[in-house]
C-alpha cells in the first residue's frame, strides 16, 4: 500500500492529527474516531492496525492499555516526494507574506486613528 492510500482515508488522517499531540491510549483514539465517523470499535481497532504495520504509528503496551504514538518516517517520505511540488504553492505564499508586511507598512505609516463615537465633541 502506498503512502497516499493510507493518508487517503479520512479516519486513519484523523488518528495521525490526534497522534501529533502526543500519545494516546487505544480507548481515548476510539472514542473520537467513534464520535466523529460514527464506527465500531473494530474498524478503529482495524485502522490502528494499517497505520501500524504500514509504519506511521507505533504501539507500546502500558499494563493492560495500548498507547499509540506517531512514527514521523513514512511521513518523512512523503514530505521528500512532495518536494518537487513545492514550487507551486511557495511562490504564492511567499507573495503572500509580502502583501502582509506591505499592509502593515501601510498601517504604521498613518499612525494611530482616533473614532469618535456619536454625541462626542
Amino acid at each position: 500500500m502506498h503512502a497516499f492510500d493510507i493518508l487517503g482515508d479520512p479516519v486513519r488522517r484523523c488518528i495521525l492529527e490526534l497522534l501529533a499531540d502526543g500519545e494516546r491510549s487505544a480507548g481515548e483514539i476510539t472514542a473520537v474516531v467513534q464520535e466523529r465517523f460514527g464506527i465500531s470499535q473494530p474498524a478503529v481497532s482495524q485502522h490502528l492496525r494499517v497505520l501500524r504495520e504500514h509504519g506511521f504509528a507505533t504501539v507500546r503496551p502500558q499494563g493492560a492499555r495500548r498507547l499509540y504514538a506517531v512514527d514521523a518516517g513514512p511521513l518523512r517520505e512523503v514530505d521528500a516526494w512532495l518536494d518537487p511540488y513545492r514550487r507551486f504553492w511557495n511562490q504564492r505564499l511567499d507573495a503572500l507574506g509580502t502583501e502582509l508586511a506591505r499592509g502593515k507598512r501601510e498601517r504604521r505609516s498613518a499612525g494611530p486613528t482616533t473614532t469618535r463615537g456619536k454625541g462626542a465633541s
